[in-house]
């Protein structure tokens, strides 16, 4: 009888494991459910089990929002020239612009452009999340307030897309005179009789919302997002009270009369474009 040879094989594969490449999976905030990431971009950064709205990028924001190929940028080149010398945490106002430029792949916090939408000619401005969380320094002022001066001269609608963390701290009250200034345009815009429409977006919050966030002639918010001042745990700490369920969501200030309508992603395009046909601009 011939012995047979051991086996080398203990249950387990002896091949090397194969790692999972990276980036296949995307966790959901809203509903903490595991999803193919491609899935979720196929929807437009948006769950597609609880409706949660990713934040995305200014160019994503546009390819979603515009006509193929029909954004014209304007003043991309323009950046923050550190009016402050601001230093915090080690790091400097300069670097930080550096490293969120690379992170972004932008020079500031908003694009400013021309633009169709399902045909209709609109000057768009869409604000930057992944630089600076979308603050406002001078250099967004200014950009919003050249987008209001082309849409004025052009006599086209104006659509502002916010998504911010507010007014930018390292700019200090250089910064802070952006929400007068924009505030001041858009009211030379208004006497004009131009169409302004104000989207907000998750966050909207400080500075942003306390001007030109807040003008527009119809306010649209998507679904879930934050809008408001100060943040609810910050307003929480300060007065020390429990703060009603769903507080500064979008559809909280819609049932208090601070947004005209709440608009998926999917619908934003075709939403806007009627607003400006109805309106007949």
């Amino acid at each position: 009888m011939t012995k047979q040879a051991k086996s080398k094989w203990n249950g387990f594969s002896l091949r090397p494991r194969k790692e999972m490449p990276e980036g296949l999976w995307i966790k959901c905030p809203g509903c903490e459910h595991l999803l193919y990431k491609s899935a979720i971009e196929k929807n437009l950064n948006v769950c597609t089990e609880c409706n949660h709205h990713f934040r995305i990028k200014a160019a994503t924001r546009i390819k979603y929002l515009t006509d193929e190929g029909s954004f014209q940028p304007v003043l991309e080149e323009l950046t923050s020239n550190d009016p402050l010398g601001f230093k915090f945490r080690g790091t400097t106002y300069k670097q930080r612009i550096k490293d969120d430029e690379k992170k972004s792949g932008q020079k500031e916090a908003m694009l400013i452009g021309k633009a169709f939408i399902k045909g209709r000619g609109i000057i768009l401005a869409v604000m930057e999340p992944n630089f600076l969380m979308g603050s406002m320094g001078i250099v967004v002022g200014e950009k919003l307030c050249a987008a209001v001066d082309i849409a004025m001269d052009a006599k086209l609608p104006l659509v502002v897309v916010s998504c911010s963390g507010g007014a930018r701290m390292h700019e200090g009250v250089v910064s802070l005179g952006q929400m007068a200034k924009t505030s001041a345009t858009l009211a030379k815009y208004d006497e004009s009789g131009g169409l302004f429409i104000s989207v907000l977006t998750d966050p909207t919050t400080g500075g942003v919302t306390a001007s030109f966030a807040m003008l527009g002639d119809c306010i649209i918010a998507e679904p879930g997002a934050l809008v408001g001042f100060a943040g609810p745990r910050t307003i929480a700490e300060t007065i020390k009270v429990e703060l009603p369920e769903g507080f500064q969501t979008s559809e909280f200030m819609l049932e208090h009369g601070f947004v005209d309508m709440i608009v998926p992603r999917k619908d934003m395009r075709r939403e806007i474009a009627r607003l400006i046909d109805y309106c007949q601009k």
